[in-house]
C-alpha cells in the first residue's frame, strides 16, 4: 500500500462524493450565472434603446414620404401667359410666377362655386392660400415644358399648404389653428370639404426624394434630391482616392516596409488619426483645400477630399488586419516554388485578404456618409436649389449632403421641417443598412477558411 492510497485525505482538498458540489464550486457557479444575467440584461437594454430610437424616428419621419395634394382645373388663359400669341418660348419665360398666381385663385373660386361650398368668414384669398406657394412655379415649369397647353384648361395636382398637410397627418388641429397666423379654422373646414369631395388627396411623395430644398415658407416642397446627389458625388471621390491609397499603403507597411523607428512612428500616427475628431479634418480641409488651393466652397470635390483623409486610417487598419489574417504558409509556399515577393503578395495574399479589405472599405464609406461636422466647416451648409452637373464638372458645383440637410432642417422653425428631418434620417439609415449588408455579403461570399 502506497502513501497515496493509505491517506486519501492528504491529496484531496475536500471529502465526499464527486457528484456533490462543494461551497467553493457553488460560489463559482453562482458568480458565473450572475455574470451571464448581467450580460443578458445589457443586451436587452441595448436592443430596447435601439428599438425606441428606430420607432421614434419612424413615427416622426414616415409622414414625410406622403404628401397632401389639391387637384384643380386651371384655365391657362392666353392673355396672361402669352400676350403676343406667338408661342415663343422666350416670351413665355418672361411671365414670372406672379403672373400664374391669379390663375390658381380663379380656379379655386370656380371649384368652390361648382361644389357649392360656402364657409362663413373664409375669403377668396384664404381659400387660394390652401395651395402651396410652390404652386405657381409648378404651373410655370409645366407650361414652359409644353407651351401648347396655353389656352386650355389643364388639371393640376398642387402641393397643399404645409399646415393643411399637417392637419391631415394629425400635426395641426382646429384648436392650434385658432392660435396660428398661417392657418385658420375656416381653411381647415374647407380642407375637410375638399377631402370629402375627393379633390384633396394624400399619396406617396416622390418629390421628397427627387426635389431640391425649399425655403422656410415652403416646407411641403422641400426634398433631398440635391443632398442625395451631393452625397453620391462625395462617395465617388472617397472611393476613387481612399481605396487605392489605403490598400497600397497597407500592402507596403505590412509586406515590404522594414521594421524600424520610422515605420513604428507611421503606424502610431495612423492609429492616432483614426481617433481624431472629425471636425479637425474639416478645419484641415478649410485651410488647405479652400484657403490655400482655392477650391470652391460647398463643392463635392472638397467634401470628398476631406472625407478621404478621415476614411484613410480606417481602411488602412482594416486592410492590414486582413493581410495579417492570411497564414504565413501561403507566402512561404509561393516563395518556395519560385515566386517573387511581389508575386506572392498580389497573386496569393491579396486575393485571400480581399473580403476583409472590401468590408473595411465599405464600413469606412458608411462612416464618411454620415459625417456632418467637417462638411459644415467647408461650407456645405449653404442653401442649394440647383442640381450639380454630371461629372466631372458636377464635382465642382455647389451641393449639399444628407447629414447636412438633416442639420439644416432641424434649425428651421416650421414643425413640418422636423418631419422632413426625420424622413431624411430614415433615408440615410437605409443607405447605411444597404452598405453594411453589402459588406457582410461580400465577406461571406469570398471568405476562405484554412
Amino acid at each position: 500500500m502506497t502513501d497515496a492510497t493509505a491517506n486519501p485525505s492528504s491529496t484531496s482538498p475536500h471529502s465526499g462524493s464527486l457528484l456533490e458540489q462543494d461551497p467553493l464550486t457553488k460560489k463559482r457557479n453562482a458568480s458565473e450565472a450572475r455574470f451571464k444575467a448581467y450580460g443578458l440584461i445589457a443586451v436587452c437594454l441595448g436592443i430596447l434603446a435601439l428599438v425606441v430610437l428606430v420607432v421614434s424616428i419612424l413615427n416622426n419621419g414616415l409622414g414625410s414620404f406622403q404628401q397632401t395634394f389639391i387637384r384643380l382645373d386651371v384655365e391657362l388663359t392666353e392673355a396672361k401667359l402669352d400676350k403676343n400669341g406667338n408661342r415663343l418660348l422666350a416670351d413665355i419665360k418672361k411671365v414670372s410666377t406672379f403672373g400664374y398666381a391669379p390663375l390658381i385663385k380663379t380656379a379655386m373660386e370656380k371649384k368652390l362655386d361648382d361644389l357649392g361650398i360656402e364657409i362663413e368668414g373664409l375669403s377668396e384669398k384664404d381659400a387660394a392660400a390652401l395651395i402651396s406657394k410652390d404652386g405657381p412655379a409648378q404651373m410655370r415649369n409645366r407650361v414652359i415644358a409644353d407651351p401648347d397647353l396655353i389656352g386650355q384648361t389643364v388639371s393640376f395636382d398642387f402641393l397643399a399648404n404645409g399646415r393643411v398637410d399637417g392637419y391631415l397627418k394629425g400635426r395641426v388641429s382646429m384648436e392650434s389653428a385658432e392660435l396660428d397666423s398661417n392657418i385658420s379654422p375656416q381653411q381647415l373646414m374647407l380642407a375637410d370639404a375638399l377631402r370629402e369631395e375627393g379633390s384633396l388627396i394624400k399619396r406617396f411623395n416622390w418629390g421628397f426624394i427627387t426635389a431640391p430644398d425649399a425655403s422656410e415658407n415652403r416646407p411641403e416642397a422641400s426634398g433631398l434630391g440635391v443632398a442625395i446627389l451631393g452625397s453620391l458625388y462625395m462617395m465617388i471621390v472617397v472611393l476613387l482616392l481612399a481605396l487605392p491609397i489605403g490598400v497600397a499603403s497597407s500592402i507596403y507597411l505590412e509586406e515590404f516596409a522594414p521594421t524600424n523607428r520610422l515605420t513604428d512612428l507611421i503606424e502610431v500616427n495612423i492609429s492616432n488619426l483614426a481617433a481624431v475628431p472629425s471636425i479637425v479634418f474639416g478645419i484641415l480641409g478649410l485651410a488647405i483645400f479652400i484657403n490655400f488651393a482655392g477650391l470652391p466652397q460647398s463643392a463635392p470635390i472638397v467634401g470628398g477630399l476631406v472625407l478621404t483623409l478621415m476614411t484613410l486610417p480606417t481602411i488602412i487598419i482594416a486592410t492590414r488586419a486582413s493581410l495579417k489574417a492570411v497564414p504565413p504558409s501561403i507566402r512561404d509556399a509561393a516563395l518556395g516554388v519560385g515566386a517573387s515577393k511581389m508575386q506572392s503578395v498580389f497573386h496569393h495574399v491579396l486575393p485571400l485578404a480581399a473580403p476583409g479589405i472590401l468590408t473595411g472599405t465599405i464600413i469606412g464609406l458608411a462612416q464618411a456618409l454620415g459625417e456632418t461636422a467637417p462638411l459644415l466647416l467647408i461650407g456645405m451648409v449653404a442653401f442649394v436649389r440647383e442640381y450639380p452637373d454630371a461629372p466631372p464638372e458636377g464635382f465642382f458645383d455647389p451641393a449639399s449632403a444628407l447629414p447636412v440637410q438633416v442639420y439644416n432642417w432641424t434649425q428651421r422653425a416650421d414643425p413640418a421641417f422636423v418631419e422632413r428631418a426625420s424622413g431624411a434620417i430614415i433615408v440615410l439609415l437605409i443607405f447605411l443598412v444597404i452598405m453594411n449588408a453589402i459588406a457582410i455579403t461580400l465577406r461571406r461570399r469570398f471568405e476562405r477558411r484554412w
